[in-house]
């Protein structure tokens, strides 16, 4: 696994297929503000009250300069299934060998009820403009992530 990121560092590039079997790069948002989140399964409760706080807060983060991008380990067709059921608003990429939740430090050895387990990470990392790390945020929660994060932003007053 790798070290977590730090703020100033490289944003590791990537390109994953999205719901639909696009492809997607984080170079191809160069000159905008990225909010990469990372999540267990799509479909589980956790996971859908994260991406739907997404959701409901997308026209304030696009309007801030913000594009959100989510990464799952889940296969096309269940990010697509995910999408439908929830409206979701923004790219969910597909990493199925782990390689970028590796890359970002997102995979690996947490606590989960009391037990030490190998697996995803809830991990939010914002790339700025030039591709660099602007805030890394590990083992997140779900709930009252998006108002956590806007305020670390400087989003809300």
């Amino acid at each position: 696994m790798a070290d977590r990121l730090e703020k100033g560092a490289a944003a590791p590039d990537f390109t994953l297929p999205d719901e639909t079997g696009k492809t997607v790069s984080l170079h191809d948002f160069r000159g905008e503000k990225v909010i990469v989140y990372f999540y267990p399964a799509a479909g589980t409760p956790g996971c859908t009250t994260e991406a739907c706080d997404f959701r409901d807060n997308i026209n304030s983060l696009k309007s801030a300069g913000y594009q959100v991008l989510g990464v799952s380990k889940d296969t096309t067709a269940d990010l697509a299934k995910f999408r439908d059921e929830q409206g979701l608003n923004f790219p969910l990429l597909s990493d199925l060998d782990l390689t970028v939740h590796q890359e970002y430090a997102a995979y690996g050895e947490k606590s989960l009820y009391g037990k030490t387990v190998t697996g995803v990470i809830r991990s939010t990392i914002v790339v700025d403009e030039e591709g660099r790390v602007e805030l890394p945020l590990y083992n997140v929660k779900a709930t009252g992530h998006v108002r956590s994060l806007r305020k670390k932003l400087g989003l809300d007053a």
